[in-house]
This record gives structure tokens, sequence and C-alpha cells, in this order.
């Protein structure tokens, strides 16, 4: 008989269905396209080994730089810029109580319970060139010149989907932050005006120490976010105009799908997945307790 408190058996049948459903649906995945990243195969005849040359291949191909260097510029729209604002706004409401709070979390948050298809059918209408909010605005104020089809723009494209990105994930920052706010003890905002800090140190000193699990929380999933991003770029640009917003996701499915390369899909999905896992890793370390 096992003593009291003590970890018993039976306890892992509890976690069995979840455990194997992470193995079956997560793990031996991920397992089948590794090794299919190392061979050269179009998913119906007969593959042949590569080793590493789908790998290499990818240092040489233009459409798999560039799906990477979006991905990299999503990372400040998706995860930098929100975590930014998110902090922010939760500094002055931590220093001033704002009221309505709890319509206006809703109202931001909003955007996170919404598909990806009904974001990018939103946003092609709010950026569309006839009739748009925002070209419509531009109008309003006498920036007229400045209209322009932004989905459809080489120049501004990448920049309007990710400001797409920035809009869904603020909230889920601001929310995220607000909460680990309302958890600071009042007695050291109080020690620290008494001590004669400003808005700045305050933040510095109390604020952003004691919230920075949820930093940490926030920008390690806003970075999965931006790198595996598919369904709200596909249904807003499709990765147009010709390249300028693919991403990885969308390479991926291009070449796995729809020309035959699963070899070559399968190591960009990798390499995605070691550029991820990197990334995240980093954050942690950061955000770690120094204790």
């Amino acid at each position: 008989m096992s003593a009291p408190g003590a970890p018993r058996r039976i306890a892992y049948l509890y976690i069995l269905p979840a455990f194997a459903f992470y193995i079956l649906c997560v793990l031996l995945p991920v397992i089948a396209t590794l090794g299919i990243s190392f061979l050269t195969w179009d998913g119906l005849t007969p593959a042949h080994w590569n080793g590493l040359g789908n790998y290499l291949d990818l240092f040489h191909d233009e459409r798999a730089l560039t799906a990477l260097r979006n991905a990299l510029v999503f990372i400040v729209y998706y995860s930098i810029l929100p975590v930014a604002a998110g902090l922010l706004l939760a500094g002055v409401m931590a220093r001033a109580p704002i009221h309505g709070l709890t319509f206006f979390r809703t109202a931001l948050f909003l955007p996170q319970i919404l598909s990806g298809v009904v974001i990018g059918l939103i946003w092609i209408w709010v950026y569309s060139i006839n009739g748009g909010p925002v070209n419509a605005f531009l109008g309003l104020i006498g920036l007229g010149y400045l209209r322009d089809a932004w989905l459809g723009s080489f120049a501004w494209a990448l920049h309007a989907v990710g400001f797409i990105g920035f809009w869904v994930d603020f909230g889920f920052c601001m929310v995220l932050f607000l909460a680990g706010v309302q958890k600071i003890p009042a007695e050291l905002y109080d020690a620290a005006r008494v001590d004669g800090a400003g808005r700045f140190r305050e933040f510095v000193a109390v604020t952003a120490p004691a919230i920075r699990y949820e930093i940490a929380v926030a920008l390690v999933l806003t970075i999965i976010t931006a790198m595996r991003n598919f369904d709200t770029i596909w249904n807003s640009s499709q990765g147009g105009p010709g390249i300028t917003t693919i991403v990885p996701s969308i390479e991926v499915y291009n070449r796995a799908l729809l020309t035959g390369q699963v070899g070559s899909a399968s190591a960009l999905a990798i390499a995605v997945a070691l550029i991820t896992l990197v990334l995240t890793v980093t954050v942690l370390r950061v955000f770690e307790s120094p204790e």
C-alpha cells in the first residue's frame, strides 16, 4: 500500500487517453514528416532517398526564403507589437483604473474567437478600394491620394496583412497582462509612489517584473501563431500579390498538395518547426526566474 500523498500507478490511466491521442495525432506525424523530408517523393510514386538535399535546396529556393522572411516580419506584427502595445496599456491601467473595463476587454478580445476565414473576409472589405473604411477615411481627411488596393499592392500587402495579425493578437496580450496586473499587491505601487517613482519607473520596477511570466506566455503563443498562420493570410491575400505575403504554411500546402513536392514541403515544415522551437526556447530562457 502506497504512503499517503504518494503517486499511485492508477493515476497514469487517467492521462493515458490524452497521451495516446498526443502520440497518434502529434508525435507520430512529426516523426513521419521528418522521415519524408529526407526523400524525393511526389506522394504517389515510389520515393527516393535524398538525404539532406531537400534542406540544402531551401537555401537556394527564392519562394521558401521569401516565405521564411515574411514569417519573421509577421513576428513583429503578430508578436512584438501586440505585446508592446498590451504592456503599454496594462501599465496605464495599473496606475489609473478605467471605467467599463469589462466591456473594453471583451471588445478587444473578440478577434480571438473569430475564425481566420471570417477575419480574412472582414479585412478584405476594410481594405477594399471601393468603399472600404480605410480608403474612405483617407478621403475624408483629405488624403485621398494615398488610397490604394492595400491587399493587392506589392509595396503594402505584407504590412496590410501584418496589421491584421496585430489587430487579432493585441486583445489577447492586453487581457493576459491585465490579469497579471490585477494580482499585483497595491502596496507595491504605494511604496513606489512614496519613493517618488514616476509612471515609467513604476512600470519598470513593479509592473513589468510582476507580469514576467505573462509576457513570456504572450510572446511564445504569438510567435507560434506568426510562424504557423495559414487561414487568415490565405483568406485575405492567398500569399499574393505574387509571393509578397506568402508564408511557410502556404508554401508547404502548395508543395505538398498542388505541385507534388512532398519531400520538399516536409523539409520546409521541419525547418519552420526548428526555428519556432529556437525562438520559443530563447524567450523562455530570457524570462525564466532569476532565482
